[in-house]
């Protein structure tokens, strides 16, 4: 089980011990429950997030709007990172250093986004206990039910250590 501390983060009572990475992430980031973000499945090698379809958050041409498949593609990336790295929060907080996004296809209804971590755990904690500030690319690739790609994301992450 991934021991991820929130205790500086949030003020609600939880621990990894009694809820999911997905729960977690739904509980403490208001945008995930906001776009009702479906977890569906988080570990160290792979996050899976669907958005359903929701009309509130089309666009122009009735599907989903470009800043909530953002936020999808961006709660993955998160996802997997607190899966990775839960265990390292005592000593260190993952901030999103930058993200790029490439819109390939028209979304319409429901999208999945399934994040793939870009480098090495054990390298990235190596980095990490020698005093460094790692950095490592999250994978994103968003797809409608068809499974035509819609959009694919990078998000550079780093574990910034704690003063």
């Amino acid at each position: 089980m991934v021991k991820v501390y929130y205790s500086r983060v949030t003020s609600l009572p939880m621990s990894a011990d009694q809820m999911s990475v997905g729960e977690m992430l739904a509980a403490t980031v208001p945008m995930a429950r906001t776009l009702n973000l479906e977890f569906l499945e988080t570990t160290p090698e792979r996050a899976v997030v669907r958005l359903p379809d929701q009309a509130d958050y089309h666009n122009h041409v009735g599907g989903p709007h470009a800043g909530a498949m953002f936020t999808l593609a961006e709660s993955a990336s998160g996802a997997i990172v607190i899966a990775a790295f839960g265990d390292q929060m005592h000593r260190a907080v993952p901030l999103a250093v930058k993200a790029e996004i490439g819109y390939k296809k028209l979304a319409m209804g429901v999208v999945t986004a399934t994040a793939t971590l870009g480098r090495p755990i054990a390298d990235v904690v190596a980095e990490l206990d020698a005093g460094q500030r790692p950095e490592f690319p999250v994978a994103i690739a968003i797809q409608r039910e068809d499974g035509a790609v819609t959009g694919e994301m990078t998000v550079v992450w780093t574990l910034r250590p704690n003063a």
